[in-house]
């Protein structure tokens, strides 16, 4: 019987490995996502700073509205993408630390968000001469929807797959049922937090080139690139969570989603 059962085990090891294609498939995933993710923040900042003087608070309301792209793009998408891609970067660590880490990097992206919506509605209402309408745009009513996404799954994650673990017998079916849940919502929200840089992009660019955007500016190609970069982060972290791990059963593979 002992025999049977170590045949069984190294069968089961020899079918959960990886062959060179599959870790190279894996490497280049979770690297290029991840250098794309920070690049989606430096082409944000070299945007703003070339294009748009940098940054400044009340004193000055247009460039006040300057922190608001880079800040929701720190936030919604560098931040909370590495989060996500904690779970295929992190395979090494015991799931508690990478749920820690998971846990930080969206508390990093809390004041990102709130700053950056606090700097465009100040913008727009000390506006002068006069104050800028709020909320009228498709940007805006999608923005809304994501933190409002976002907000849902920090408060459940955080009591769900944190608190909870003090009651970690007690508590492990319901854990358990909430994790494809969160993990949906959690590459939805990201996905929405991608549209919403897509369509706040296409918002700005023409308002600041009008019917000069369609004569290739310089500042209309580097917004185009940026949006293409967000729109390959949506395919490559999709990717990412969704395909297989490297030796992860079914079991691992379901209950250790975001």
């Amino acid at each position: 019987m002992g025999k049977n059962k170590m045949h069984t085990h190294r069968h089961y090891e020899e079918g959960n490995e990886w062959g060179c294609g599959s870790w190279l498939e894996y490497t280049l995933v979770v690297v290029l996502a991840s250098i794309l993710l920070l690049g989606s923040l430096g082409l944000t900042l070299f945007w703003i700073i070339n294009f748009h003087d940098g940054f400044a608070w009340r004193e000055n309301t247009k460039k006040q509205f300057n922190l608001h792209p880079v800040l929701m793009v720190a936030g919604f998408i560098t931040f909370s993408g590495f989060s996500i891609l904690l779970y295929r970067i992190c395979r090494c660590c015991r799931r508690i630390y990478v749920k820690l880490l998971h846990t930080v990097f969206h508390a990093l992206a809390i004041p990102c968000v709130a700053i950056g919506f606090l700097a465009v509605l100040d913008s727009r209402n000390f506006n002068r001469p006069e104050a800028i309408p709020n909320f009228y745009s498709l940007h805006s009513w999608i923005g809304l929807v994501t933190m409002g996404l976002f907000a849902i799954q920090f408060v459940v994650g955080f009591f769900s797959f944190l608190l909870l673990l003090c009651c970690e017998g007690a508590t492990a079916q319901f854990r358990a049922s909430l994790v494809p849940i969160h993990a949906s919502f959690g590459l939805t929200t990201f996905m929405l937090a991608i549209a919403a840089c897509l369509t706040g992009l296409t918002q700005k660019v023409v308002e600041s080139l009008g019917d000069t955007y369609h004569q290739w500016k310089d500042e209309g190609i580097v917004v185009n690139a940026l949006g293409m970069v967000l729109v390959a982060l949506g395919i490559l972290v999709s990717y990412a969570v969704r395909s297989p791990t490297p030796k992860g059963d079914t079991k691992v593979y379901v209950t250790e989603r975001l």
